[in-house]
């Protein structure tokens, strides 16, 4: 069975993977190919992602012992391209939180 811990990891992934499709690919095909079905298809998947990766990331805070600093990275990361797959690299592992 998969822990909170592991869902949030899951959420952070495809938030982060969410978020490069909607800037670099649907965008682009927005503005270059006059075609926004790719930002109407993608835009809701990210948005709801990125609630759920700040909401979850509030709950888990002192699960696993976050200071201020280290939980604004958390946060800021959700709207830096790549920024997601950096926390999951530094501060979710298994190993190193639990």
């Amino acid at each position: 069975m998969l822990s909170f811990k592991n869902i949030f990891r899951i959420v952070a992934l495809l938030e982060g993977v969410s978020y490069i499709l909607l800037l670099f690919i649907a965008t682009p095909i927005k503005y270059m190919a006059n075609d926004p079905q790719y930002v109407k298809m993608l835009g809701m998947p990210h948005g709801i992602l990125f609630i759920a990766y700040v909401a979850m990331a509030f709950m888990l805070k002192n699960d696993y012992k976050w200071n201020n600093r280290t939980f604004m990275v958390v946060l800021l990361a959700s709207i830096i391209p790549f920024g997601t797959f950096y926390v999951e690299k530094k501060f979710l592992k298994p190993n190193r939180n639990g």
